[in-house]
């Protein structure tokens, strides 16, 4: 069984992957610089990928496979850190694809293409609109055209609205949590019309994970259900399935003028992948 390195492992996203991916029998390095709530069944590594270290690859585990999670401020979209990290995640994925990395599965964000209404597939342009997305798209970019002059497979698995596992994800689901929690009863909301493509972390997790671990769809993967659905309605089912006592104040801030009134993935890919596992 192939050997897995999950990078920022301790993150929001990083500990339902590297549990998926035991779950599934592989071997799984976890890295991160703190790794306290990561499945002991992983290996963990403590440490700073970022660290100028000609030998990472090796003392990652030379794995077969890494699923670069690791980043900075992730629901901060105008941190400076963004742009600040960048190079340091490229030098750091150059040296362990030169090092004989052979798959490297990149977290990306619809938030690389700025604003679309509609679907979005591998084709859409891209147009970032926040110091997040123009630093993931950067990132991509390089990647991609480093595939030209390098013999390995990227995956470049582009993530839409992410929710569950909600006091650790910086959404407004946890934002009524903590409100319902303080004894407020209602919230304060915009219309709540906008379509947005939702997935759990978990069903994300497992998406990462096959995606990533198989071998014939490659390139930009919408790791998505395909499904808009509107914020409202996400919102609301979120209230009841968690029987909060807390009710939305609908028009109390205005809709952002930059917000598409609909995006969603074209999950067609990620369809592909799922079938490929069926009967396995």
């Amino acid at each position: 069984m192939e050997k897995v390195l999950v990078t920022g492992s301790g993150g929001y996203i990083g500990r339902h992957v590297v549990r998926t991916l035991l779950d599934m029998n592989y071997t799984v390095i976890a890295a991160d610089i703190h790794n306290t709530e990561v499945d002991d069944r992983a290996t963990k590594i403590n440490i700073s990928i970022f660290d100028d270290d000609p030998d990472i690859y090796k003392h990652l585990g030379s794995p077969d496979i890494c699923i670069h999670l690791a980043w900075r401020n992730g629901f901060v979209h105008n941190a400076c850190t963004h742009m600040e990290d960048l190079s340091a995640h490229c030098r750091f994925l150059r040296r362990m694809i030169e090092s004989g990395l052979k798959n490297l599965a990149v977290m990306g964000t619809m938030h690389e293409v700025g604003y679309w209404e509609g679907a979005i597939d591998e084709n859409t342009p891209c147009n970032p609109l926040s110091q997040y997305g123009v630093a993931k798209n950067a990132l991509r970019q390089s990647l991609m055209q480093l595939t030209k002059t390098q013999d390995f497979n990227l995956y470049w698995l582009r993530a839409y609205y992410i929710l569950g596992d909600d006091m650790k994800n910086h959404s407004v689901f946890t934002k009524i949590l903590q409100k319902a929690e303080e004894g407020e009863k209602t919230f304060p909301f915009n219309s709540g019309k906008n379509l947005y493509d939702f997935i759990s972390v978990d069903q994300l997790a497992e998406y990462i994970s096959k995606a990533a671990t198989q071998k014939e769809i490659t390139g930009i993967i919408n790791v998505c259900t395909g499904k808009p659905v509107s914020l409202a309605d996400k919102v609301e089912e979120f209230i009841k399935r968690k029987r909060l006592s807390i009710k939305l104040n609908y028009g109390a801030f205005p809709d952002r003028s930059y917000d598409s009134p609909g995006v969603w993935g074209n999950p067609e890919k990620m369809k592909k992948i799922l079938e490929m596992f069926e009967g396995r």
